[in-house]
């Protein structure tokens, strides 16, 4: 083969838990060229992964010379846009009815974490697998541009940086309060830490109370700064100037933990044997509450698999990792 495409997950967090399955298709295609075909919000993400020769948008379709293509979501939909293009071979998961669609179909395997679930799939398909942690090197460039973001922020480069990311893009769920986050953030800057708020366009209003809440600092030099909004090579420089990162179940989770940032993740609705970071030294907190992981969008009762979580747990969770 010349040429191999693959379909990508369509969300942040899924695309760096594909990455050591990605990094074992890449070894094992040799020279030939290795597309990633990718939503377009998620497609500046592997721009920066080594060994991707070219990043298409899955709007526009795949390329006419791919011989191959792996399809990493299960979604029927996926399938039939890699027919209509007319991939000679179509390989992936045989689920969501998409069986005669594919030429090389794999039996789903049962629950594993989603790293695993990815790996599975290529080893399944003759690809060796590798290295089973997300790693992301990124560039001197990338982390230039996210100190110029922490600078123009107020940082002096004096003091640790301990990022949190209060949003959740797929889920109101998935999101610890606001309030505790402030407490968080409150007691990290008494403890002499720098605190940045990190994430998406859509997570700016969430920033915006947790900086309200804090603004009674007595110093402006001691705040809380936001830096939502960033695009992701951004985010993952200013993720790299960090020592700890505190988040909710979401992208910029794994997106720290692929940096090698050691991450305290707050797990509600989701379950954390399928979704935790990836790797050693992360801390996962959670309520255990009978009714989680329900996999809700929305809690229909009183969120408390994420209320009941209090900040002194994540603070101490925090000051370990920080130690």
């Amino acid at each position: 083969m010349n040429s191999v495409a693959v379909y990508a997950p369509n969300w942040l967090g899924d695309s760096v838990m594909a990455l050591p399955a990605i990094a074992d298709v890449r070894r094992g295609i040799g020279g030939a060229t290795l597309t990633i075909v990718s939503r377009a919000g998620v497609a500046p993400f592997f721009q920066l992964v080594p060994g991707v020769d070219r990043v298409m948008p899955i709007e526009g379709g795949v390329g006419s010379d791919v011989d191959a293509v792996i399809l990493l979501p299960n979604s029927f939909h996926s399938a039939l846009t890699a027919w209509r293009a007319g991939v000679p071979e179509r390989w992936g998961y045989r689920t969501d009815w998409r069986g005669p669609l594919l030429t090389k179909g794999i039996p789903v395997p049962g629950r594993l974490h989603q790293v695993e679930q990815y790996r599975h799939l290529v080893s399944a398909l003759g690809f060796e697998n590798g290295p089973a942690v997300p790693q992301l090197p990124i560039g001197a460039d990338i982390r230039a541009a996210g100190e110029r973001q922490l600078r123009g922020a107020g940082w002096d480069g004096s003091r640790t940086v301990v990022a949190l990311a209060p949003g959740s893009a797929y889920s109101g769920a998935k999101r610890w309060p606001a309030a505790h986050f402030a407490e968080l953030a409150s007691t990290l800057l008494d403890d002499g830490f720098d605190v940045v708020l990190v994430g998406g366009p859509g997570d700016v209003s969430v920033a915006r109370e947790i900086e309200l809440s804090t603004a009674h600092r007595a110093s402006p030099s001691v705040r809380v700064r936001s830096l939502m909004g960033t695009d992701l090579p951004t985010l993952a420089g200013i993720l790299s100037h960090c020592r700890a990162v505190v988040s909710n179940d979401s992208g910029p989770m794994h997106l720290a933990a692929a940096l090698g940032v050691r991450v305290t993740a707050l797990f509600g609705p989701t379950d954390e044997r399928l979704t935790r970071p990836a790797g050693a030294g992360h801390a996962v907190l959670t309520n255990p509450v009978w009714c989680r992981p329900c996999m809700l969008r929305q809690c229909p009762i009183d969120h408390r698999c994420l209320r009941r979580i209090p900040a002194t747990r994540a603070v101490a969770a925090v000051r370990q990792i920080l130690q």
